[in-house]
């Protein structure tokens, strides 16, 4: 009888990582989503050329941000899809691991685009 080699040995506890990166990463997201959204209020006194510079800076920070959430959708997936075998253990980590820290890059790419009232 042959015995699975360990790389295609089925590993026990690989939906640990992509659980633990979904429990962190989509209350950052939602978090994100509603800093951005109140973020657009924040030059409502404005008038004129400045209102008009903030709310381009703001659309291009929500394309952006946009962008990263879907590239962290893009992750999560990917760290729940592969194959649950040994070999694949660490990319799924390494992908789990990135879902949350593309978000925290992200909300400094938005914030950096922004310009400030």
């Amino acid at each position: 009888m042959l015995l699975p080699s360990a790389p295609d040995a089925r590993a026990s506890g690989a939906w640990i990582a992509p659980l633990v990166s979904t429990i962190v990463t989509l209350p950052i997201a939602l978090f994100f989503f509603g800093l951005v959204g109140l973020s657009a209020m924040a030059c409502d006194s404005c008038g004129g050329e400045e209102a008009q510079r903030y709310s381009h800076s703001v659309t291009q920070g929500v394309v952006g941000l946009l962008l990263a959430l879907v590239g962290a959708g893009v992750f999560l997936a990917v760290s729940w899809v592969l194959p649950w075998r040994q070999r694949n253990a660490a990319r799924r980590t390494v992908f789990a691991v990135l879902a949350p820290c593309i978000l925290g890059l992200s909300c400094v790419v938005f914030f950096a685009l922004v310009a400030r009232p």
